[in-house]
């Protein structure tokens, strides 16, 4: 515990924790809000479905040029004209969906609002790194967001399911609109914490996403967000074939929890063992906790099976994150991380997509199938690239140059010292 008050008496630190809480609040309620909202509109799942599924595939397409943008111009240019837009869209999206317009202009507006989404977990963890780099707490740290980020999604949809259900979707996503903006301004308002911009960039045509080290990271973070998306589909059908279906929510509840239990727990130990060797460890790990929940048969063991797989999850995600700070150079941070971001949204969608049409095809049990084969195919993919994933430290250093510009400064360079050997700790 000590080490978590540590972290969180860092100076400054609760200046922009505060309102970046308020704005992760109503961004995990915005997905589920959409298919809620559409098919309230258009009294189809069909629609509805694809309306969310189109906004969380832009939000993964246009997050990590967002972070890029954030990265070369600072977070307050980015975040202020994004939730501007955002704001703009989503106050379309309820608009048109009061007149009951036509899918295809639901679909497109429910796109522009998931590509505008503000991305402030991903440029909080870049203040961590910012403050922390190079020191054991940013571990701690990781394990912070990371529990933050576990409490969102617990809350998110109880406080979205009893407005709609006590008003309408309507009223529902109105309020994640304000709490979005006001969140989101005043993070961006307060400057603790934040990278200075540095307008350089990476040589490669896809960005930081090709890297050196980063794809193997991209494909352990798109598999275990199939095992979001595919628990979800999983507990939701199973509860139903077994009768129960109201316990699908205290079911995933109990995941999420032993998620927040799991990665306080591992965010507490001093590891001696390399983050990359942890990373393979811990999808192994999670493949074989998820493949229990394939022989749930009961209400009581589906509890167990989603409490279990949710003690291995979150520290997991933590690995990762400590795994690209030790990657990536600090210039290009925010958007190595709302790529990673996007790499669970993908995984979100593939992971309920493709357990959906198990379930309709063969049967409840088999959408469980999902999480297992893939973390257990990103575990051998980590563990095929695994001299990749060492720090920079141990490694030559990235060259990057300068961004295009009229009249470039050699002083806009950056050096090239490595990256400390910690941040893999």
């Amino acid at each position: 515990m000590k080490s978590y008050l540590d972290v969180l008496a860092t100076p400054g630190a609760w200046r922009f924790l505060a309102p970046a809480l308020v704005a992760r609040l109503p961004f995990a309620m915005t997905q589920m809000g959409i298919l809620l909202l559409v098919q309230w509109s258009t009294g189809a799942y069909g629609p509805a479905g694809i309306a969310a599924a189109a906004a969380a595939i832009a939000q993964a397409v246009v997050g990590p040029r967002t972070g890029r943008l954030a990265d070369r111009h600072g977070q307050a240019k980015v975040l202020l004209p994004q939730v501007t837009v955002h704001a703009l869209a989503l106050g379309g999206l309820l608009a048109l969906a009061t007149a009951h317009a036509g899918i295809p202009l639901l679909v497109a507006v429910a796109a522009l609002a998931g590509a505008s989404s503000p991305q402030v977990g991903a440029m909080v963890r870049a203040r961590w790194a910012h403050r922390l780099g190079g020191t054991r707490r940013l571990n701690t740290a990781f394990a912070v967001e990371s529990v933050t980020d576990e409490l969102t999604f617990t809350l998110a949809p109880v406080l979205l399911v009893g407005l709609s259900t006590a008003y309408s979707p309507v009223v529902a996503l109105l309020a994640a609109l304000v709490l979005i903006v006001a969140g989101t301004v005043t993070f961006a308002a307060v400057r603790t914490g934040a990278p200075e911009p540095s307008p350089v960039r990476l040589p490669t045509a896809g960005g930081v996403l090709r890297s050196r080290g980063v794809g193997p990271l991209a494909a352990a973070f798109l598999a275990m967000g199939s095992v979001f998306g595919s628990l979800q589909v999983g507990v939701t059908s199973l509860t139903a074939a077994l009768g129960a279906s109201a316990a699908a929510g205290p079911v995933y509840g109990v995941f999420s929890g032993a998620s927040m239990l799991g990665g306080l727990l591992y965010g507490a130990v001093r590891w001696r063992v390399p983050a990359r060797s942890r990373l393979v460890a811990g999808l192994a790990l999670l493949a074989l906790a998820t493949s229990v929940l394939t022989l749930a048969g009961s209400i009581p063991f589906l509890y167990g099976a989603a409490a279990l797989a949710g003690l291995v999850i979150a520290p997991v995600v933590i690995t990762g994150y400590t795994l690209i700070d030790g990657l990536v150079r600090a210039e290009v941070r925010t958007e190595a991380f709302t790529g990673l971001n996007g790499a669970i949204g993908l995984g979100m969608a593939a992971g309920s997509a493709t357990a959906g049409q198990l379930v309709d095809h063969v049967g409840p049990s088999l959408a469980f199938v999902v999480a297992p084969l893939a973390t257990g195919v990103a575990a051998v993919v980590v563990l095929s690239r695994l001299r990749s994933l060492r720090p920079a430290a141990e490694t030559p250093p990235q060259v990057l140059r300068p961004a295009p510009s009229p009249a470039p400064s050699p002083a806009l360079l950056p050096t090239a010292e490595p990256v400390p050997a910690q941040h893999a700790s």
